[in-house]
């Protein structure tokens, strides 16, 4: 498959490049700055900015699917309204280009712990991740309750878990849906390796189709 790729030079991002190149799809890399990634067979860079519709859908326009792991940056001092006006620029540039599949990676603060009750709004949550990632996780959480209203693209959005680290890859991970995966009485968590392995098999085979789902290590 021709795969665009927003935020190919990010954690994630840069993680699902590896994997999708691995599995031999041809990749356009949307980038602001092309010397951040080397060349490498079946990659293609293409300099684009994510706050720019017109920019994205020209970008992306005749490739099969598109994966966003668009993030502005945890320390962007206007994070919740950068990610908000990003997340939207990705999804309708996806829409203006033609191309329906769209996979987003967003945040594990929309998971539900309790009926009615999201991560994101839990004293624990505040209390425990550093409060310049809260507007993020919040904003994550409001894109994907937008995105939840898109009946024009065939749309997937993954959750991560709730530990998300480098750590060494298993080449395996299960599957959850709406709420957050645990390990017992701890929140569970996921190499970005296999993070970028479960993106790559939903592209690849879709599951989740205009559906949110998550992924965990397996126990």
């Amino acid at each position: 498959m021709n795969i665009a790729l927003i935020g190919a030079t990010g954690f994630v991002g840069a993680a699902v490049l590896s994997t999708l190149l691995q599995r031999g799809h041809q990749v356009t890399a949307l980038v602001r700055d092309p010397s951040r990634l080397a060349p490498q067979a079946g990659l293609t860079v293409k300099v684009a900015d994510a706050y720019e519709l017109e920019a994205i859908a020209a970008a992306v326009r005749g490739t099969d699917a598109v994966i966003s792991a668009f993030n502005p940056g945890w320390n962007d001092p206007a994070l919740y309204d950068n990610f908000m006006r990003g997340s939207a620029a990705v999804e309708r540039g996806v829409e203006a280009s033609g191309v329906r599949r769209l996979l987003v990676v967003g945040g594990a603060g929309s998971l539900f712990v309790a009926p009615g009750v999201q991560l994101v709004d839990t004293p624990a949550f505040v209390d425990h991740v550093p409060p310049n990632i809260v507007p993020g996780a919040q904003a994550a959480r409001d894109a994907l309750t937008a995105m939840r209203n898109n009946t024009v693209l065939d749309w997937t959005y993954l959750s991560p878990p709730a530990m998300l680290g480098q750590g060494e890859p298993t080449g395996r991970y299960r599957l959850g849906s709406e709420d957050l995966l645990m390990d017992g009485d701890k929140p569970a968590g996921i190499a970005v390796a296999d993070l970028a392995l479960a993106i790559v098999d939903e592209i690849e085979q879709p599951r989740h189709l205009r559906a949110r789902f998550t992924v965990a290590s397996r126990a």
